[in-house]
């Protein structure tokens, strides 16, 4: 057997001296310090290009996204939702213009309509003050914890019904807490 040449001993080390060499600047350009910074714009993405927000319009951002703005929008949301339930929960009920203590006195259509405002009203009120409670809790939490999960209803939902349910008693309050997450979450699980 002959020996192997010198000559392609000497051709193989430099071939692979030059292939690391190849390697290493690839591995500079790409991820070291010669990397250049790309500017991740939407156009060049393949997106549409969108203007830069002016100081008034990430003003205005902010406002929507505060937890105030979304418990009041929240609020006027439950007042009117719970002022049409009340309204069409009264139509339906037989009972709605009576009177107890006269009970075969047929109802004018004056004190049927009173009676459905009265209802619709007491609705209004307690699914504005529930939208309120539920959705300031939610965001607080939201902030608190840095995260929008399915987790922030919950813990929210079991805030707003155990503070609701308290008023009754503290078995009400557990009871109420339990409820009000078991809902929130199957809410979050259907919708997400």
């Amino acid at each position: 057997m002959a020996a192997p040449a010198r000559g392609s001993e000497e051709r193989s080390t430099a071939g692979q001296q030059n292939d690391y060499l190849q390697y290493s600047v690839v591995l500079e350009h790409l991820i070291g310090s010669k990397r250049k910074i790309k500017e991740l714009n939407p156009g060049v993405m393949g997106g549409l290009p969108s203007p830069q927000k002016t100081e008034e319009q990430k003003l205005i951002e902010r406002g929507m996204e505060s937890c105030a703005f979304k418990a009041a929008l929240a609020c006027i949301g439950g007042f009117v939702l719970g002022g049409a339930f009340g309204v069409f929960t009264a139509g339906i009920d037989t009972n709605v213009g009576f009177d107890p203590k006269d009970p075969l006195k047929t109802p004018t259509a004056r004190e049927v309509l009173r009676d459905m405002g009265q209802r619709g009203m007491s609705y209004a009120k307690n699914f504005a003050i529930v939208g309120a409670m539920f959705s300031c809790t939610e965001c607080i939490i939201e902030s608190h914890r840095g995260k929008s999960d399915w987790k922030n209803a919950v813990y929210s939902g079991c805030i707003t019904g155990g503070a609701i349910g308290f008023r009754a008693g503290l078995k009400a309050g557990i009871l109420g807490c339990g409820g009000f997450a078991a809902f929130s979450a199957a809410i979050e699980y259907y919708l997400r």
